[in-house]
């Protein structure tokens, strides 16, 4: 099995996943690291140079590679739902845990997160609120569909988000 983290930017995808990881004992793998890896630039630096498109074609091509091995935690991008095939290919080779957190808790994240600017280049050209209130309004439902669980992050705790998911997906967790 895989487990896959879907959600809006600064929702905590990246951090859930490698507690998750660390407590199952399983590889942990962050799309938007692996893609800005394989290019040797910066998610901006990609988006700037080639454009969206281009980006979502190697977002498609590492969840698709991913999707090949089993045991592991996957923090996948947060437009990965924009392409159904992307969710195809999640909901047959995993679960996939919605991890969701409130505009202003997303702002505050992201305004304290020293690697926006290199990891998070604009959406819309908005301004950063108006920017999260659209892309949230479109990707919501695109985010519920996909999801097998739905988690909020403003307040939880890191181990109980992974107690969540465990319980929920009814994993066996690494004993030492």
């Amino acid at each position: 099995m895989i487990l896959y983290l879907i959600g809006y930017r600064c929702t905590g995808k990246t951090t859930v996943g490698r507690a998750l990881a660390r407590r199952l004992g399983w590889p942990f793998t962050d799309t938007d690291q692996m893609i800005a890896a394989t290019a040797g630039n910066s998610i901006a630096r990609i988006v700037d140079r080639h454009g969206w498109p281009y980006f979502r074609q190697k977002e498609r091509q590492a969840l698709a590679s991913v999707s090949e091995m089993d045991h592991q935690v996957v923090a996948t991008g947060g437009g990965i739902v924009l392409d159904d095939r992307n969710v195809a290919i999640m909901k047959t080779s995993g679960r996939v845990t919605w991890l969701k957190a409130g505009r202003k808790t997303i702002e505050m994240r992201m305004l304290a997160d020293d690697a926006t600017a290199g990891n998070r280049p604009s959406l819309t050209g908005q301004g950063l609120m108006e920017e999260i209130e659209s892309v949230l309004s479109e990707r919501r439902p695109l985010y519920e569909k996909a999801a097998d669980l739905a988690l909020a992050t403003d307040h939880e705790k890191i181990e109980t988000l992974c107690d969540r998911i465990v319980a929920e997906f009814k994993i066996s967790e690494l004993r030492d």
